[in-house]
């Protein structure tokens, strides 16, 4: 059998596998279940389908594809790449998130040698880890690196790890397309997790920047509300930290049937909503959830 154009034939078995190992590598980075179970549930589908699914793909498109049980979205985009180009590139992403060298060796003036080094002595297997031991002195002490490399470790970490959580929150709080909670739901996630978090009551994570001490002290929600799936946390980005915000700027991850996103949740200082919780990039409506008159409103200051 012969592929249509544009469309390389792919066993059903190979599609499932990569959607498997997708599963199991989110659910490694303690990602939401919905997800994970998302990924898992879409994987069991096309592993038992009758029908080719790249010949679906062929004669429907994308849209035939999100025809098949627990098939949304996000997840049919993967498979459509998948088939087509053979290649996924979710899965390379968190296979390179998993193989240490590869990660660090990223990271312009380290190459495989010395990605190699950081991760024997230091046990560094992350960015984020390599990024703290490049403020806590620990990297200097690695052959082939002294203060003045160590610092442009730094900067270069810096840069690159704020603008992934910055392009991400873009693209996630300035979208037009696609459904999102409402505002009156995230505003109720966040007292909710504000609320618990300050009571003790949820679980506490340690997370891997600018946290030396391994403390477990980000807590952690996830509550499924309105058809949604959210988890909540603190932000812990280096402005949180510099401004003193890391309990008070909180972040929501959200998914539901193949749409996910996120958004900070801060207060407002000044302006017409001045010491209410805002939903970032959504100031409109928080006034109207508030019910708050004002001809011009200003975003709170930037968060997460």
């Amino acid at each position: 059998m012969k592929a249509a154009m544009g469309v390389a034939w792919k066993d059903n078995i190979d599609v499932a596998d990569a959607l498997e190992r997708v599963a199991d590598l989110l659910e490694e980075q303690d990602a939401m279940p919905f997800r994970v179970g998302a990924y898992r549930k879409a994987a069991s589908t096309i592993a038992q389908w009758p029908q080719p699914v790249a010949e679906l793909l062929a004669e429907e498109g994308e849209a035939g594809l999100r025809k098949l049980p627990g098939v949304g979205k996000s997840i049919a985009a993967a498979m459509a790449e998948l088939i087509r180009t053979g290649q996924l590139a979710l899965l390379q992403r968190l296979e390179t998130e998993h193989s240490p060298e590869q990660l660090l060796a990223s990271v312009p003036g380290i190459g495989a040698g010395l990605a190699r080094r950081i991760h024997d002595e230091l046990s560094v297997r992350t960015l984020e880890e390599l990024e703290q031991a490049a403020h806590d002195g620990r990297l200097e002490r690695v052959e082939g690196f002294g203060p003045r490399r160590s610092e442009q470790v730094r900067e270069l970490l810096g840069a690159r790890l704020g603008r992934e959580r910055r392009s991400a929150a873009r693209r996630s709080e300035g979208r037009d397309e696609g459904p999102r909670p409402d505002v009156g739901v995230l505003l109720q996630v966040d007292e909710e997790y504000r609320r618990r978090a300050d009571a003790g009551e949820l679980r506490r994570i340690a997370p891997r920047r600018f946290n030396p001490s391994g403390e477990a002290w980000l807590p952690v929600l996830r509550k499924k509300l309105e058809g949604w799936n959210f988890r909540a946390l603190f932000s812990n980005t280096a402005l949180a930290h510099q401004q003193n915000a890391t309990h008070d700027w909180v972040v929501l991850y959200f998914d539901q049937e193949g749409d996910e996103g996120q958004c900070t949740i801060v207060t407002a200082h000044g302006g017409p909503l001045d010491g209410r919780r805002v939903v970032r990039g959504r100031e409109v409506e928080c006034l109207a959830y508030y019910g708050v008159e004002s001809e011009e409103v200003e975003a709170p200051q930037p968060g997460a």
